[in-house]
């Protein structure tokens, strides 16, 4: 089983270059560990989703424009998330506010081409399928 994503878990983006913290806000008024629980459905950037310091990413208009202007040498830029989509899949059986719950084993793709996986799922005591 995997364990249950809280707020504080460490992320990593495949473009990014530098981990970051997830934010999970207490909405969902459930608690794992002493710390909110997050749902598939906490995917928004700069709210959960925090910058992973610069983005590596020719998908992205601002290191493709970067990369460019130093003649195709490339030059991440700072990062800046777009997540549109929830997370994938989410646990099949365990729902937080009507959302399937998150835990370790999902993945947050970004427009840019990145994808954002736990790292550290910011507690080690709740498991869920």
């Amino acid at each position: 089983m995997a364990m249950q994503v809280v707020n504080g878990a460490q992320l990593m983006c495949s473009q990014g270059m530098a981990p970051s913290a997830l934010v999970v806000l207490p909405v969902n008024r459930v608690l794992s560990s002493n710390q909110p629980a997050a749902n598939i459905m906490d995917n928004k950037p700069m709210v959960n989703i925090m910058p992973f310091g610069a983005c590596r990413s020719l998908a992205n208009p601002t290191v493709a424009s970067a990369t460019a202007a130093a003649q195709g040498v490339l030059t991440p830029m700072p990062c800046v998330p777009v997540t549109p989509a929830p997370w994938t899949p989410g646990s099949a059986t365990v729902l937080l506010a009507n959302m399937p719950a998150l835990n370790n084993d999902c993945k947050l793709m970004c427009t840019w081409g990145g994808q954002i996986s736990v790292m550290v799922p910011g507690q080690v005591t709740e498991l869920i399928p």
